[in-house]
């Protein structure tokens, strides 16, 4: 009989923590012991899981004794708070935080592209940013065929990246400005008005004059391919969409490589589905991807301003492929590796 295996996720009642759970029933996760955490915020809120109600439980040091796989989605703080905590306890951790992805010591892992690194683990594995993540897995097998100088890239970014305040935001100013045009609304997640609005800020500006949602794509980038020679630059936006990050993609690649040519790598690859016939109007768009697992890429085509240039749009589903799902991934490919 299979192992199963006693699993926890922190965060239990936030967007990604939800989907978190709904991936692992969906893969009927191999699970012996169920426990739903939070910070103290959240905890006494129910959720419910396999049929079963649960009553989540305030996240302690001690919550992780006897735990073997925890999902951590509940902010970078509350991760540097509890995740060597748990590590200590045996419980190898699976974060979803920006707090562990640029520490030498954590592997940073999208499976299907690095999975080999996740054996480098010291009882800690990152999930890369949800923008990031959808990236690399529909470039990889481009760099692996031809190489990959330099990407420039700029996002278009859902308010559930930010968390279900930001969504609530959206919708509320959303309808205030449907009934009246000329509505105070009030702004208080997202930098500027996001309704009917796109803002070309996420997260806080560095010094060098990008934020650092821009430098994790780029830092990230480099740590996954683990090749600190790609030229990266990021812009990163967020739009009033509720679910679903796109992306425009520029490469430039190390040996010439036709538009039909990449197509087809990146069709024959896991997880990425091409979706690319303008003339009969078929490109993915952020409705398309809610809800599935696998990026969606479309109107690749050969840059004309360089040499060895593409130019393609990236659609994934930011809570399902660029979090949960990734995170139930690298579990799987632990156990598949026997490496817990």
């Amino acid at each position: 009989m299979a192992k199963k295996y006693n699993v926890c996720v922190l965060g239990a009642t936030g967007m990604v923590g939800k989907e978190m759970m709904k991936v692992l029933e969906e893969r009927n996760f191999p699970i012996n012991r169920f426990l739903p955490l939070a910070s103290g915020r959240t905890a006494g809120s129910k959720v419910t899981f396999q049929g079963k109600e649960y009553i989540v439980e305030e996240a302690k040091p001690a919550s992780f004794d006897g735990m073997e796989i925890g999902l951590f989605s509940a902010g970078a703080k509350v991760s540097e708070a509890l995740a060597s905590e748990a590590a200590k306890r045996k419980c190898v951790v699976i974060d979803n935080t920006s707090h562990f992805r640029m520490d030498p010591e954590v592997p940073l892992i999208v499976p299907e592209v690095n999975g080999h690194a996740i054996k480098k683990h010291k009882g800690i594995i990152a999930n890369p940013n949800c923008s990031t993540a959808q990236m690399v897995l529909a470039l990889k097998p481009i760099y692996d065929a031809v190489g990959i100088e330099r990407i420039v890239v700029s996002t278009y970014q859902a308010v559930s990246g930010w968390g279900k305040e930001a969504v609530e935001e959206l919708l509320t100013q959303t309808k205030a400005l449907l009934a009246d045009p000329k509505a105070r609304v009030e702004v208080k997640y997202i930098f500027k008005r996001i309704a009917f609005n796109v803002v070309p800020q996420i997260d806080q500006f560095t010094e060098n004059g990008y934020t650092k949602e821009e430098m994790k794509m780029v830092n990230e980038t480099q740590k996954i391919f683990e090749d600190k020679s790609i030229k990266v630059t990021a812009t990163t936006v967020r739009v009033p969409v509720l679910i679903g990050h796109s992306e425009s993609v520029n490469i430039k690649t190390k040996k010439k490589i036709s538009a039909a040519e990449a197509r087809k790598l990146m069709a024959s690859f896991a997880d990425v589905k091409v979706v690319d016939n303008p003339a009969k109007g078929e490109y993915p768009t952020p409705i398309d991807c809610v809800g599935k697992n696998e990026t969606l890429v479309g109107r690749v085509r050969e840059d004309i301003s360089q040499e060895n240039g593409l130019e393609m749009w990236i659609v994934s589903d930011n809570l399902r492929r660029g979090a949960a799902l990734n995170a139930v991934l690298i579990a799987e490919r632990m156990i598949k590796d026997g490496l817990i």
